[in-house]
C-alpha cells in the first residue's frame, strides 16, 4: 500500500498549478474590484453627479438584465415593468410617509419583486422570442395601468417633488454630489448581489439551463422553478436601480415604464457585453454619457447615433466591450504562457459563465 501512494512531495507539486491558478484569480478579482470602487466612488469628481448617479443606476438596471440574458439565457423586453413600478412606489412612499429615502427604495423593490412573481410564473414557461414578446405584453399593460390611474400615478404628468429625505441630513438631502455617496451603496449591494448569485451553485445551474435545458431537466432541476427564481431576483434588482433614479431625478414619470426603457437596457448590456455582469456598467457609462454630450450639444438625432454604435459593435465586437476585453486578455495569456501555448481557451471563460475570469 504504501509503495503505491503518492509521495508527498510529488502530491503537493501536482496540486501547486490548480493553487497558483486559484490564487491568480483572486489577486485579478481583488484588482478588479478596487478599480471598481474607485471608479465608483470617484465618478462625482469626473462626471456632473446627477449624471454619476444615472450611470450607477443604469448599471445597476443593466447588470439585472445580463441575469436573465448573459446567464440564463432569456431575453426580457419588459423589464422597464419593475423600473418603472418601483420608480413609482418609491416615489409613493416618499411622498406620503416621508420615511428615509432608502426605506423607500426598498418599499420599490419589493413590490417589483411581487409583481414579478406573476409575471415570471406566465412567461418562464415560454423561450426565445415568446418570451420576450410575453415580458413586452405584460410591461405595456403596467404602463396602460399606470398612464390610467391618475389619481395615484399623476397620469402623463408622473409623479413630482419626490423629496430626499435621509434622516435629516442636510447636505445629502439637498446637493447631489453627497446624495451620490449615500445611494451610491445601495448601488453597490445590488451588484454585489448579482455578484454572489452568479458565482454560486445556483448560478452553475443556471449557466446549464442556458446551454442546454433539456440535458439540466434530465439531471433533475426543475428548469421552470430556477427561471421563475432568477426572474424574480433580477426584478428586484431592476426595482432597487428604479428607484434610486427616481429619488435621484425627484419625479417619476411613464417614461421609465415605457418599451423604449426595455430597449435601452437591452443595448447597454449588448454594447458592454451579455454573460459579463462587467460589461453592465461600461455599456450604461458609455450610453449615458453619450446621450447626455449630446443632448448639452442640442444635438436631436441621439437615437441614430446610439443605434450606430449598437450596429458596430455588433458587427465588429460580438462579445462586446468587456466581453472582447476579456477574451484578448485570456488569448495572449494563454499565447505567452510557459508550456502548452496549443492549449484552447476554457469554453466557460470564453462563453461567459461563471468561471475564473471575472
Amino acid at each position: 500500500m504504501t509503495d503505491k501512494l503518492m509521495p508527498t512531495a510529488a502530491l503537493d507539486a501536482s496540486l501547486e498549478p490548480s493553487r497558483v491558478s486559484r490564487r491568480t484569480t483572486i489577486i485579478r478579482r481583488l484588482v478588479l474590484l478596487a478599480i471598481g470602487l474607485i471608479a465608483a466612488f470617484g465618478l462625482p469628481w469626473f462626471v456632473y453627479p446627477p449624471v454619476a448617479m444615472d450611470i450607477a443606476a443604469w448599471a445597476l438596471f443593466a447588470i439585472s438584465v445580463d441575469l436573465l440574458l448573459g446567464y440564463t439565457g432569456l431575453l426580457s423586453f419588459g423589464h422597464a415593468a419593475f423600473w418603472g413600478s418601483s420608480a413609482y412606489v418609491t416615489g409613493l412612499i416618499a411622498l406620503n410617509l416621508g420615511v428615509p429615502f432608502p426605506v423607500a427604495i426598498i418599499g420599490g423593490m419589493i413590490f417589483a419583486m411581487l409583481i414579478a412573481i406573476p409575471i415570471g410564473y406566465l412567461s418562464v414557461r415560454r423561450a426565445g422570442i415568446y418570451f420576450a414578446m410575453v415580458t413586452l405584453a405584460f410591461a405595456q399593460t403596467i404602463y396602460f395601468v399606470a398612464n390610467q390611474w391618475k389619481d395615484l400615478t399623476g397620469g402623463e404628468n408622473g409623479l413630482q417633488g419626490i423629496p430626499t429625505t435621509f434622516f435629516g441630513i442636510e447636505k445629502v438631502e439637498t446637493q447631489a454630489f453627497y446624495f451620490y455617496y449615500a445611494a451610491i451603496v445601495m448601488i453597490l449591494l445590488g451588484m454585489w448581489g448579482a455578484w454572489r448569485i452568479v458565482h454560486s451553485p445556483f448560478g452553475r445551474v443556471l449557466v446549464a439551463i442556458r446551454d442546454n435545458p433539456a440535458r439540466a431537466r434530465a439531471l433533475g432541476y426543475d428548469v421552470e422553478r430556477y427561471k421563475l427564481i432568477v426572474f424574480v431576483l433580477s426584478a428586484g434588482l431592476a426595482g432597487l436601480a428604479g428607484g434610486v433614479f427616481s429619488i435621484s431625478h425627484g419625479f417619476a414619470s411613464l417614461q421609465e415604464l415605457d418599451w423604449t426603457t426595455s430597449g435601452k437596457v437591452v443595448l447597454m448590456t449588448v454594447l458592454g457585453g451579455i454573460g459579463t455582469l462587467w460589461g453592465g456598467p461600461v455599456g450604461a457609462a458609455l450610453v449615458v454619457m453619450l446621450e447626455d454630450r449630446l443632448a448639452s450639444s442640442g444635438f436631436e438625432g441621439i437615437g441614430i447615433i446610439t443605434g450606430g454604435i449598437f450596429i458596430i459593435c455588433v458587427l465588429l465586437f460580438r462579445r462586446g466591450i468587456w466581453g472582447t476585453a476579456r477574451d484578448l486578455l485570456l488569448w495572449a495569456r494563454i499565447k505567452f504562457a510557459p508550456g502548452d501555448k496549443a492549449a484552447p481557451p476554457r469554453e466557460d471563460a470564453i462563453a461567459g459563465s461563471p468561471g475564473d475570469l471575472p
